[in-house]
């Protein structure tokens, strides 16, 4: 993830990261919501991020990971009368391709900010995925569930 902060961010920037973060959210709940409201049922679950909480150098990432929550909460609200859930997970620091790249130093702050004292795994992330997604999940709408092994409350 590239890093750069807002007083030095061009426009082409910011609106690369908004396209891939929350403009794509925009486009695929509209094309499947109009669907799902017809049949009277859906689940949806996007994906956000820890960082939509704020994280230096990423003003871009963060305000498209905010905003999908907000999106999330909206249509959640707008459709839930028809059976349909949105909900999303904000994963925390979690061992994938995008971070294995990252200084050890940068991910030795990031596990000693997590309380579990490590970083997550991809499966950990799609286990709440999974339950969100699944009939289980059916009181549960318009939730932002944190997979962060405690970075959000500290």
């Amino acid at each position: 993830m590239l890093v750069c902060f807002f007083h030095k961010m061009t426009s082409e920037q910011w609106n690369a990261v908004m396209d891939i973060n929350l403009n794509s959210m925009f486009y695929t709940c509209q094309a499947v919501i109009p669907a799902m409201r017809s049949q009277q049922y859906g689940k949806i679950v996007n994906v956000s991020s820890s960082s939509s909480w704020g994280n230096m150098g990423q003003a871009n990432y963060s305000a498209s990971k905010a905003g999908v929550i907000g999106l999330t909460r909206t249509l959640a609200k707008e459709n839930g009368s028809k059976r349909i859930t949105v909900n999303a997970v904000a994963p925390g620091q979690i061992n994938t391709d995008m971070t294995k790249n990252l200084p050890e130093d940068v991910k030795r702050m990031a596990t000693l900010l997590t309380p579990a004292g490590r970083m997550g795994d991809p499966s950990e992330v799609a286990s709440v995925v999974s339950f969100l997604a699944s009939e289980d999940s059916s009181f549960v709408n318009g939730e932002c569930i944190s997979v962060s092994g405690g970075f959000l409350m500290v």
